[in-house]
Parts: structure tokens; C-alpha cells; sequence
């Protein structure tokens, strides 16, 4: 609690989605799962709630919403960033990720190291301070649970 406000302090983290992120459970479910986004987040927020953080969410088709989105956040102690198909061509993002000076913990629905040539190379991981690939769903909660621990780890706010 503050003492000014009687407010529990919480961390704020930003959840980043990218292109084709909102047809989860549809598009190609036997690649991504059949779970969709906002099932992902509920789990996701259940978690975070449990740790005393907070999730702020934000799914965008459009690259400059994303980066929008990471240079407003300055509320936010970490960020989980799941770039989609930005991830392997995106230098603007790559560069935003860089600049937010605060964890970014990349997340990826599958092993993109075991899919086709092209979605092994991750321009946006570079800057990330790690990524988590092939774990589904659960990779979002290991992602939340890294960049908290990041954050606290770097002296963010408890």
C-alpha cells in the first residue's frame, strides 16, 4: 500500500500482440493451438493478478501501433511482446523494443527454429532481453513471470 493513497502498488506489464494474433483458434489450429487470443490472456491476467502485477493489453495488425504503444508506456515496468511476423522483419520495431530501457521478454506460440528457414531469423529478439518459443499458451505465463522477475531484478517498482 502507498501511503498517500492507501492503493496496493502494482506493476504494470504491457502484453504486445501482433499481426494475425486476434484469428487464434481459427487460423490453423493444429499450428497454433485452438485456444484463442482472449483465452490466452485470461490466463495470462489470472497469473499476473496472482503476482500482483497488472496487464495491459494491446493487439494490433499495424506495426506503428505496437511501437506507438511501447514509446507511451512509461507506466509499465516490463513488457511481453509477441511479435508475430514482425519478429523477422521489423528493424522499426526491433529499435522501439530496444529504446522502452526496461525487460521486453519476446514470446512465441511455436519453435520457430523448427519451422520453415525464414521464421528462424528474429530481428525483434536482438533487442529483447529474452524469448520464449514452442511452449503454447504457457509460454505467455513464463514470459510474465521472467519479465516481473526482470523488472525486480532491475529495481522497477515492487
Amino acid at each position: 500500500m502507498t501511503a498517500a493513497s492507501g492503493a496496493a502498488d502494482v506493476r504494470l506489464v504491457l502484453c504486445l500482440n501482433g499481426p494475425n494474433l486476434a484469428s487464434l483458434g481459427r487460423r490453423q489450429p493444429d499450428v497454433y493451438g485452438t485456444l484463442t487470443l482472449e483465452q490466452v490472456l485470461e490466463r495470462v491476467e489470472r497469473r499476473a493478478a496472482a503476482l500482483g502485477a497488472e496487464l495491459r493489453c494491446v493487439q494490433s495488425n499495424h506495426e506503428g501501433t505496437l511501437i506507438d504503444e511501447l514509446e507511451r508506456a512509461d507506466d509499465a515496468a516490463c513488457a511481453i511482446l509477441n511479435p508475430g511476423g514482425l519478429s523477422h522483419t521489423s528493424c522499426a520495431l526491433r529499435d522501439a523494443v530496444a529504446a522502452f530501457a526496461r525487460p521486453v521478454v519476446e514470446v512465441h506460440l511455436t519453435n520457430v527454429h523448427a519451422r520453415e528457414p525464414f521464421r528462424r531469423r528474429l530481428v525483434t529478439a536482438a533487442a529483447a532481453r529474452g524469448v520464449i518459443c514452442g511452449l503454447g499458451a504457457h509460454g505467455y505465463e513464463l514470459a510474465l513471470e521472467a519479465a516481473l522477475r526482470l523488472a525486480a531484478d532491475a529495481g522497477a517498482p515492487p
